[in-house]
This record gives structure tokens, C-alpha cells and sequence, in this order.
């Protein structure tokens, strides 16, 4: 079942949010500073299929070469200042894909959260998670786990990883979440604006996204982050994720930069 918080058994809720508030959803986006880096940058990691059967390779191939991409790319966010990097790992609809390429993504999962460990404790990254995260298989789980654990108190980037995610569901378990708290006497429906729905969302702590990138050639944001990314800006890569390198990052964040975000506003 999704929920509007992880249910992560014999781990205190608090693991599994970034450690600023966004209390004021609309604010946090308004006072960003012009042509600053991005505080927060959603990736849709697409492509890994595609990438290994034009070298004639099983697709599980590119998903291990998928997972060197990330490992550079974490590396690279960190280096450049970035506060927070979610990751599209494994969306609600990957669940149905072949069962085998399913065990090798929960595999490949459970690798990187071991062998990054270090990585990650080392570079005062802290990992969250978003999703339904008892959907994950015991092993992969218990590791992503540990490390948000270990990890919780560190302060140089927030790492989430999106897994099992989806988010109009995360949309409609916070919708579900206020009804039931309407519907107690506990909150008044006039009450509910954009910063009462934000707060109630699993993501909220996350606070707004103002970077998207998606490779791989597609134009859409399958899923992905949707209320978080209304105000966001949008980058589209044609390479697939295994090529995606550092200087892809920056060209990026050059284009960031030069736009002029307005809000609704007239801009400067």
C-alpha cells in the first residue's frame, strides 16, 4: 500500500526526510536567488535498455552501467554544491516488468547501497527514500535502511532515492491522509491550502524541485515528482543514462542559470 509517510518498520519516521522544512511551499520557490545554482535536482535515469541492446547486450547490462552513471553523478552534484539530488530509481509501473530484470534492478539496488556506503558517509551525504518502501524485497530494503540510518545526521547533500514511487499516488495518499484528518474533527477543510497539502506529501521535506532532467531522448515526466515540479525548470537530454557524464551536469546547470524564473511574476 502507498502512504503519505514511509512505512518502514522498527525505523523512526524522521530517518526518511531531508532536514530542512518547507513549511511554506510557495515562499521556499519565490525567494530562490536569480541565476544561483539549483537547490534541488530530479533526474529521470531513462534509457539503460535502449543503451545495451545497440551494443547487442542484455538489458541487464545497462543497468549496471546505469549504476556507474549515478555513481558519478552523485560524486559530480556533491563537488558543485548541490543541496539535494533525487534520483527516479524504480517507478510504481516498473513493477510490471519481467520478473527477472526486476530481481537484477533489486540487486543492483542492494550493490550500490553497499558499496557506496563509505562514498556516501565520507561525503556528508545523507540518504532519504521516497516511495513504498516496504514493496522492496527484505535484502535491498534492509540495506537502503541501514544506510539512511547511519547516514542521517550528515549535511553536505541530501541523496533521495525514489523507489517504488509514484506521484500521483503520492498525491492521492495525501489527499487520503487530510480526508482522514477532516473527517476527525482534528482539521478544518478551509484550512487546507498549498502549504497544509505540501506538508502532508512524503516528499514534502524534499522542498520544491527547481531542476528536471530526464535523458534518453523523451519529452515527458512519467510520474515523476509532479506537484513538487510544478515551478520547475525542464532539461532533456538525447543520450541514454549510462552516457550521461559530468559535463552533461553542468551544461545543465549553465541553462539553469540563464533563465529567468518568474513565478507568475514579470521577472527582472
Amino acid at each position: 500500500m502507498y502512504v503519505s509517510r514511509p512505512i518502514v518498520k522498527g525505523y523512526p519516521l524522521y530517518l526518511f526526510h531531508a532536514p530542512a522544512r518547507y513549511d511554506n511551499f510557495f515562499s521556499s520557490m519565490v525567494d530562490k536567488t536569480p541565476l544561483s545554482l539549483p537547490r534541488h535536482i530530479g533526474i529521470i535515469m531513462d534509457g539503460n535498455g535502449r543503451w545495451a541492446a545497440s551494443r547487442n547486450l542484455p538489458r541487464v547490462a545497462g543497468h549496471k552501467e546505469g549504476a556507474v552513471a549515478v555513481n558519478r553523478i552523485v560524486t559530480a552534484c556533491r563537488e558543485r554544491g548541490i543541496k539535494v539530488l533525487t534520483l527516479y530509481a524504480f517507478s510504481l509501473q516498473n513493477w510490471v516488468r519481467p520478473a527477472p530484470e526486476i530481481k537484477a534492478l533489486m540487486s543492483l539496488l542492494g550493490h550500490y547501497l553497499k558499496s557506496e556506503r563509505r562514498t556516501i558517509l565520507d561525503n556528508d551525504i545523507r540518504l532519504t527514500a521516497i516511495g513504498d518502501l516496504d514493496s522492496l524485497p527484505d535484502s535491498p530494503r534492509k540495506a537502503l535502511f541501514d544506510l539512511i540510518v547511519e547516514s542521517k545526521d550528515n549535511t553536505g547533500m541530501t541523496l533521495c532515492l525514489a523507489l517504488s514511487y509514484g506521484g500521483r499516488e503520492e498525491i492521492v495518499s495525501a489527499a487520503r491522509a487530510l480526508a482522514v484528518r477532516v473527517s476527525s474533527g482534528e482539521l478544518d477543510p478551509a484550512a487546507i491550502d498549498v502549504d497544509v497539502f505540501s506538508s502532508s506529501l512524503q516528499s514534502s521535506n524534499l522542498g520544491p524541485l527547481d531542476l528536471l532532467i530526464r535523458t534518453s531522448g523523451e519529452f515527458r515526466i512519467s510520474n515523476f515528482l509532479i506537484w513538487s515540479s510544478a515551478y520547475c525548470e525542464l532539461y532533456f537530454f538525447d543520450k541514454m543514462w549510462p552516457d550521461f557524464q559530468p559535463s552533461d551536469l553542468d551544461d545543465a546547470l549553465s541553462s539553469f542559470s540563464s533563465r529567468n524564473r518568474r513565478f507568475g511574476g514579470i521577472g527582472k
